[in-house]
Formats: structure tokens, sequence, C-alpha cells
């Protein structure tokens, strides 16, 4: 049934997303904005692969992955923290360089073969008729992101922890008062950030596409950080917009597979499509909720 396929087609496709998104968001609460975002999962997208090819084990290149993340937000994090740079020229900067890295160092891995993730179906849950083979047919990683969203929800919102982390954001001062440092904050959040944009991107090497290729994000990171602003900087909402664009994402090969004949440019461009109406229709109203010294990064005006 196409709505079944195109629904887990949205759950597998849109896994790299979310981490993306989550990780931007964690980031972003902190009050830092990351366009580097796109970088880091091709970092992660391709140390994963590679250690994955060399090793034989998925799981040594999701680590490495997160690690090759969180390597490229440590320069984007240390660049507006410690040097004072612009927060949007600097993670162009970072997307770029980890583009070029990606595509000299990956060149030897374009056509290599790997263990990749295989789907596990859960039993019991997975014979539940319709919501069955959309959650619970899956690889490991996705079924690590159903995890992953809540709890990063509960360490924001219901921790002292996360009330730090959004003391960076809403009022830096305030906290320096009461003897935390915002600037440390800051550079745990967006390292951490980081961490989870490079599982994202061993997500899509290893687990979704099954190869590596040059450039192969093809703007994800992007989307993950207009995701950010559509889900209010909140972890929860970010899973349907991760899922929506997954699902855009995989209506084109099960309408190919049924014979029906779209046009093929149209049906590229549709996740980015969705995207763009969503922003269009939710975008002034998100930004208005960002975090306090987050909404000076899009007024353009200095941060504290």
């Amino acid at each position: 049934m196409i709505v079944i396929e195109v629904l887990a087609g949205g759950v597998r496709g849109g896994t790299a997303i979310l981490y993306a998104a989550l990780g931007e968001t964690l980031a972003e609460r902190a009050g830092i904005i990351n366009l580097g975002t796109e970088g880091s999962m091709l970092a992660g997208a391709l140390t994963a692969y590679a250690i994955t090819a060399e090793t034989g084990s998925p799981w040594a290149g999701v680590v490495t992955g997160a690690l090759a993340g969180a390597l490229l937000a440590a320069v984007h994090v240390f660049m507006v923290v410690a040097r004072g740079a612009n927060q949007l020229a600097t993670g162009l900067v970072v997307l770029f360089l980890g583009g070029g890295l990606t595509a000299m160092f990956g060149a030897a891995y374009v056509g290599r073969s790997i263990t990749p993730f295989r789907p596990y179906a859960i039993p019991l849950l997975s014979d539940i008729p319709g919501l069955g083979p959309v959650l619970f047919d899956h690889d490991p990683l996705v079924y690590l992101s159903y995890l992953l969203a809540p709890a990063l929800w509960w360490l924001l919102f219901r921790s002292r922890w996360g009330l730090i982390v959004r003391g960076a954001g809403e009022h830096p001062a305030a906290l320096s008062a009461y003897g935390h440092s915002p600037k440390l904050v800051r550079y745990l959040a967006v390292i951490g950030g980081g961490l989870l944009t490079g599982i994202g991107g061993a997500h899509l090497s290893t687990a979704y596409a099954n190869a590596w290729f040059e450039n192969m994000t093809t703007g994800r990171g992007f989307i993950a950080v207009a995701l950010v602003i559509f889900a209010a900087w909140h972890p929860l909402r970010a899973v349907g917009g991760a899922y929506l664009f997954g699902a855009a994402l995989a209506l084109s090969p099960a309408l190919q597979a049924r014979g029906y004949g779209f046009n093929q440019f149209v049906l590229d461009a549709l996740p980015y499509l969705v995207t763009i109406a969503a922003l269009i229709v939710l975008g002034r109203r998100r930004i208005n909720a960002a975090p306090e010294d987050l909404s000076r990064v899009f007024d353009l005006t200095p941060s504290r």
C-alpha cells in the first residue's frame, strides 16, 4: 500500500534530518546558530562510511562519525565565542570546509562496499496493522532516535542542566550572575549538537543510502536548520517536520515503482518546496519565539 510505504519511508528518510535538527535545537537553545550543520553531516557521513569500510563495524562508524561532526562544530563555536566572529558567516565557512574536506578524502571510498545497518523488525510491534511497518521495521539508529527526541525534551525543559542551557540563550548576563559561564555552556551545547549531527550523517551513509558520494547530504543540513525554526526550538515538534520531509523524499520512488508519470524534477524538488511552504506559513511567528539572545542573530544586531 502506497500510503504505508511513503510513511515508512518518511521515518527512514527523515531520521538523518531529525538527528541534525535535534543537534541544532540544542545549539540554538544556547544562543548559537550553526549554518555549518551541512558540513558536520557530511563529515559524519564520510567518516562513518570510511571507518565502517575499514573495520566492518557500522557502530564504530557511527561513533567516529559523531566525533567528526563534533569536531567541525567545535571549529564553529570557537570562532564565534572565542574570536567574536559573525555566526552566519562562520557557519558558511564551516560548511564549505566540510564539503571540501569530504570531497578530497572521500574520493577513495566512492564505490566501496560496506556492511551497513540492517532493518530489524521488532517482534509483535511490527505486526500491528498499519503502525507496525511504519514505525517498527527499521535499523537501530531509527529506534535510537525515538528515545533521543523525548530525552532531549526532558533535558531541556525538565532538568537543571536544561535550565542552564536555555539561560545561555535567553539571558547570558543573568546566568553569569549565578556563577555559570555562558561561553562554556555554548561550547558544550554546540559541540554536543555537532555530535548529534554527525550521527545523522552516519545514518545517511551507513543505514539509508549504504553508500558514499560527494555532497550526499544534498541540503539536508540546511533543512535541519529550517526545521528548528519550524518546530519553534522544541525537540518533539522537530520529529514531525523531519518525517514530513522524509515522506516527501519517499513519495517519488513510490510513485515511480507504480508507473505513475509525474515530472521527475517536480518530485525531486517537492521536499524543499514543502519546507519553504512551511516556513512561509509559520516562519515569522516561529522566529518571534526564538531564544532572546539568538533573535539578535536573525535581526543582525550584536550579540551579548
